[in-house]
């Protein structure tokens, strides 16, 4: 994540000129409170486990899974870009994979469990014209009683 400070003068002219979206504190569906829920993540940090093959250029395969019992230090970053900073993941993976602070959350009941798999992408690899890989998460996550993903884009 670059700093707002390493931005040249036009580009943090440009963010601090930049219209966000507001959005409703009320959730816009119903559902159990987010001490029942059961949360995945998914990121397009081009994640991975040591055993598990890095993403490359042009691979066929859109995304990886990460098992839930993961450790900070056995996961991988095989996203590629010079317009992108990985220093703050390689300095704590909570930047764009808050596992330790969802296990924390779920050690206090904020949140009611962490899911078994989390999934990845490489934001290079995502594809909005082929559904199939999203459609098969969402099996997967069916199956695992996932009912809240926190999105992390990277």
């Amino acid at each position: 994540m670059v700093r707002l400070e390493s931005l040249s003068e036009e580009e943090r002219t440009m963010l601090s000129r930049a219209v966000y979206p507001a959005f409703e504190t009320n959730p816009f569906v119903s559902g159990p409170s987010l001490s029942q829920r059961r949360v995945a993540i998914v990121t397009t940090g081009g994640l991975h486990t040591h055993d598990d093959r890095p993403f490359l250029n042009n691979d066929a395969d859109y995304f990886r899974i990460i098992p839930g019992d993961i450790k900070a230090d056995g996961l991988f970053m095989s996203h590629m870009s010079s317009g992108f900073d990985r220093s703050g993941f390689q300095q704590d993976c909570n930047v764009i994979f808050p596992i330790d602070r969802l296990r924390e959350m779920a050690a206090e009941g904020v949140i009611g469990s962490l899911a078994d798999f989390h999934y990845s992408f490489r934001s290079r690899n995502a594809r909005p014209d082929s559904p199939q890989p999203i459609r098969e998460i969402a099996g997967l996550l069916k199956k695992d009683k996932v009912d809240a993903v926190l999105l992390f884009p990277v």
